[in-house]
């Protein structure tokens, strides 16, 4: 899918720090938009997660690809003045903030739209806006197990955070959507409107399989490790050469095929303990056993070759090493203090190229501030 520019033209004020907002920025950006990242004067605390890139972080250039930065001191007079000046002017606000500074500083949606009837305010926050919840800080790791992921996740003895920024990520990609969605809205209505997107919300959405399985299915899914926490079998089996193979069976066709091509075992097809998916789990332990006892037999390739005629679904337990040189990744780079560094591309293609360029702290403060001085004295 090859994507062309189709936010040309929109002005994006981003109050931002951090993961999640930087990367609902950083699609905005991608798509076609201006987005302005507004900074304190220190800068966002992003630019010291890393010093990969001969001092810069190479993290923040991840994320802040083809913006521009402007450092003001929101609680300067001048420079909150001059935030109004470029809110009057844009059609999204994103912001991630503590809950409420934006509206003590009274760059709230409802004030803002008196002038600006047509702007789109998004506020990212960890737990929401209101009573106890606004009280907490927010942190992905710390979201993941307020939400009860690290309980279903990690292997039996011991829970774990995911090894990405979930949280964030998923956050920054729901606020995303719920803008494009705000920009129809506002295309049919000519009115805009205030979007609110708790970090934890995103997360017990996204649970939902686990709590399901709590409430009505008779408990929470037990971590697993590299297994499926209710299919079978699906997870890591070990091969003579002591590399690892992951499989996933999803259906009774894909079990007869397995015994037939891969186990080589055609009563299995049938035997009581492993008809349907439900006795496959029931019975996984000795499943389990069968599968790395017939995987033993074999080298890695060899096992590969079987699921393949099977058409069984595979993959490797690769490393991030191996991620770094695997024929699927698609790279683009990103230029940060004269330094260029590689990356994976965003997954959406847009026919101008990638974003490559990641501003400076403050790169362009006075040539927003002459931009939208002049706007305003103009007028």
């Amino acid at each position: 899918m090859i994507l062309n520019n189709e936010l040309d033209g929109l002005l994006v004020v981003s109050l931002e720090q951090a993961v999640a907002a930087p990367y609902c920025g950083l699609l905005l950006a991608d798509a076609g938009a201006r987005v302005i990242k507004v900074e304190r004067p220190d800068g966002d605390f992003a630019r010291g997660y890393d010093s990969g890139a001969k001092g810069k972080s190479t993290i923040f250039a991840w994320l802040n690809r083809g913006k521009e930065s402007i450092c003001l001191d929101l609680k300067n007079s001048d420079d909150l003045s001059l935030m109004r000046d470029l809110l009057f002017k844009a059609d999204v606000f994103v912001s991630n903030l503590a809950p409420g500074a934006v509206n003590r500083m009274g760059l709230d949606g409802e004030t803002l739209r008196h002038l600006n009837p047509k702007l789109i305010s998004c506020r990212v926050s960890g737990y929401g806006e209101t009573g106890e919840a606004a009280e907490m800080k927010a942190y992905d790791f710390l979201v993941q197990a307020e939400s009860g992921v690290c309980s279903v996740t990690g292997t039996e003895e011991t829970p774990s955070r995911v090894g990405v920024s979930m949280t964030d990520l998923s956050s920054g990609l729901t606020a995303f959507s719920a803008i494009l969605r705000a920009l129809i809205q506002v295309g049919k209505t000519g009115q805009g409107v205030d979007i609110s997107i708790s970090m934890f919300d995103v997360m017990a959405d996204w649970m939902n399989m686990a709590l399901l399985s709590h409430r009505y299915m008779g408990g929470a899914p037990n971590r697993t490790g590299l297994q499926h926490s209710f299919i079978a079998p699906y997870g890591a089996f070990t091969c003579g050469d002591g590399t690892q193979i992951l499989l996933s069976i999803q259906s009774n066709r894909e079990w007869a095929a397995f015994c037939d091509h891969v186990l080589k075992d055609l009563k299995l097809i049938d035997d009581y303990r492993f008809v349907n998916n439900t006795d496959r789990f029931k019975n996984r332990v000795e499943l389990d056993a069968r599968v790395n006892s017939c995987f033993s037999q074999y080298d890695k390739a060899t096992v590969i070759s079987l699921l393949k005629k099977a058409r069984i679904a595979y993959s490797s337990l690769n490393s991030v090493s191996d991620l770094s040189t695997h024929p699927f990744l698609k790279t683009s780079h990103a230029q940060i203090g004269g330094e260029q560094i590689e990356l994976a591309s965003l997954p959406v293609t847009t026919a101008s190229g990638s974003l490559e360029k990641v501003p400076d702290l403050g790169e362009h403060s006075d040539l927003i501030r002459d931009e939208f001085t002049a706007l305003f004295r103009d007028k």
